[in-house]
């Protein structure tokens, strides 16, 4: 009895133990029925928090095509680094590590970094090299990730600058046709859902959240060997010359396709980071000048339409100057008495400003807005200038006489490529178009018997007496007309010019329609007929060739070829 009392100390501690031990257990059970069935939705929450991912899927961008499928901008797929900063910054040397291999100063990386520390996403560099991403991983760094991203090619570089434009980092249009088609080319990126591991690395697909759209293609009118021509004849003539800038338009006369358009100087998208400046403009489009002589077509066709005159209409021209309120009008020489058609192949301004004074000036007025001077020709070009051409109502006697020879109004180069379109295909405007559509705008403008008038003319200009015997073409016939007009600057004109030529061939179906405008050529030779003409002349010979176009006269071609021994 004493012997039980006396050890009953030892089992109290013993249950005491054992009940602590069934606590524990019933604990652990209900901790794990806890964790198992009341808290699993929540666990299974946060650890796919930790490790579950909604990630971007990158969409490339819809390539830019010549009218024969060949590229004109692409995008090719390339990786970016992003890091968390707070992993890291942890690491020993692993900054001075990543400026390394960046070629940037550790010091700015790490300031960077530490500016966005509470960040889990910060960019470090986009789109880089191939090797580099190689040596970053190399590197074997704790929080460094690799996104593909995609980057756009230019294969025509500084060809097609002004007309493609260029994207910037984030693959959006900034100018050019990547800007004005940004919205169809861009596409729609997709999402998935993927787990990481502790690093950052994907191990596995979950689910696909939204499929990715890639960029619809963009197919042009222009033509990439035509391009190529032109772009090398503009940039040969700019600098010869050693003019400031330069532009030329190639369409195709019978339906307003833009199949070359090319500007001086120009620039290299593929060379990032890009600066906006002057030589990324599209003058061809943006910029106006005074187009002198070669208006004078245009003028005529109002003169002729009315009646008032013929192309055999005599016009005392004598003694090559004439007084028009106060100003003197020059010809180069005095021509004494010619016909109509003569005025045009000497370009006598004197004959032009005389018919032009007997002229209504609304249906002159109204003439030229037929051309589409004064307007935008609905190209849906980013900065597209619709020129100067003031009302009739405003014109002093002075202005209507100045107007008629190429001053007080301001043009496009692509205007007058537009307008000289129309006197090509019998009188039919066609606007111009710089993606290939079914879509065709075009307005009958003048008489099919004015037009081919016109156009007689205009071959007497490109003959042995005309002013654009260097536009002439063997076995072609050209129509064209040639123009010079002084600069206005601060204080009135002066001694700085703009060279011109517009034309098109072959004469019998017109096919090509090319302008040529060449700004203030510094040299000895700024006339028309020597600086731009011969531009003309190279680019109309090659395109003529390229497309297969048959020569005016088939016979003469056939009678030389049979010559030969």
């Amino acid at each position: 009895m004493n012997e039980h009392v006396e050890h009953s100390p030892h089992y109290a501690r013993l249950y005491a133990l054992l009940i602590l031990f069934a606590l524990a257990a019933v604990g652990m059970v209900a901790r794990a029925v806890n964790l198992q069935v009341v808290e699993k939705d929540f666990l299974q929450d946060q650890g796919a928090a930790r490790f579950l991912r909604e990630v971007e899927i990158p969409t490339m961008r819809g390539p830019i095509t010549d009218r024969n499928g060949e590229p004109l901008a692409v995008s090719v797929p390339i990786e970016s680094v992003w890091v968390n900063p707070g992993v890291v910054l942890e690491q020993v040397d692993a900054i001075t590590a990543l400026a390394g291999v960046l070629g940037a100063e550790a010091e700015e990386i790490e300031r960077r970094l530490l500016q966005r520390r509470e960040r889990e996403f910060v960019w470090l560099r986009r789109r880089v090299p191939p090797n580099v991403a190689d040596d970053i991983r190399d590197l074997d760094l704790d929080g460094v990730y690799f996104q593909r991203e995609y980057q756009r090619f230019y294969p025509s570089s500084e060809v097609t600058s002004h007309v493609i434009g260029f994207t910037n980092v984030d693959d959006v249009g900034q100018e050019g046709l990547e800007l004005a088609y940004n919205d169809w080319l861009q596409g729609v990126p997709g999402s998935k859902r993927v787990i990481r591991d502790r690093r950052g690395r994907i191990i596995e697909d979950v689910e696909l959240v939204r499929e990715a759209r890639p960029g619809r293609e963009l197919r042009l009118t222009i033509d990439r060997r035509l391009q190529y021509l032109a772009y090398r004849e503009l940039k040969r003539a700019v600098q010869e010359h050693g003019a400031v800038s330069g532009s030329l338009v190639m369409l195709d006369a019978q339906n307003g396709e833009v199949l070359a358009m090319v500007n001086q100087p120009a620039y290299n998208p593929n060379q990032r980071p890009l600066r906006l400046d002057d030589r990324m403009r599209n003058r061809a489009v943006t910029d106006v000048f005074e187009p002198g002589s070669i208006i004078k077509p245009l003028t005529l066709a109002a003169i002729l339409e009315s009646g008032q005159a013929s192309a055999t209409t005599l016009v005392d021209t004598a003694p090559g100057r004439l007084e028009v309120s106060g100003h003197t009008i020059h010809d180069v020489r005095d021509f004494g008495e010619i016909d109509v058609t003569r005025i045009i192949t000497k370009s006598s301004n004197v004959g032009m400003a005389k018919l032009a004074l007997a002229q209504d000036g609304q249906h002159l007025w109204n003439m030229l807005s037929r051309f589409g001077l004064g307007d935008v020709t609905g190209l849906s070009f980013p900065g597209e200038s619709p020129g100067v051409l003031r009302r009739y109502q405003r014109w002093r006697p002075l202005e209507q006489a100045t107007l008629s020879y190429g001053y007080g109004l301001s043009v496009t180069t692509l205007q007058m490529a537009q307008a000289y379109g129309a006197v090509a295909d019998k009188g039919r405007l066609h606007r111009p178009r710089l993606v290939l559509s079914s879509d065709k705008q075009t307005e009958s403008v003048l008489d099919p018997a004015l037009a081919d008038t016109l156009s007689s003319m205009l071959e007497t200009v490109t003959g042995p007496e005309g002013t654009a015997k260097n536009a002439a073409l063997p076995l072609f016939r050209v129509a064209g007309k040639t123009g010079t007009s002084r600069k206005a600057g601060a204080g009135g004109y002066h001694d700085r010019y703009v060279s011109s030529f517009a034309g098109f061939a072959p004469i019998t179906n017109p096919r090509l329609v090319c302008v040529v405008m060449i700004n203030d050529p510094s040299g000895e030779d700024y006339y028309g007929g020597k600086v731009a003409a011969p531009v003309f002349a190279e680019v109309m010979k090659g395109s003529l060739r390229l497309l297969n176009v048959a020569p005016d006269d088939l016979n003469l071609l056939m009678a030389e070829a049979e010559a030969r021994p």
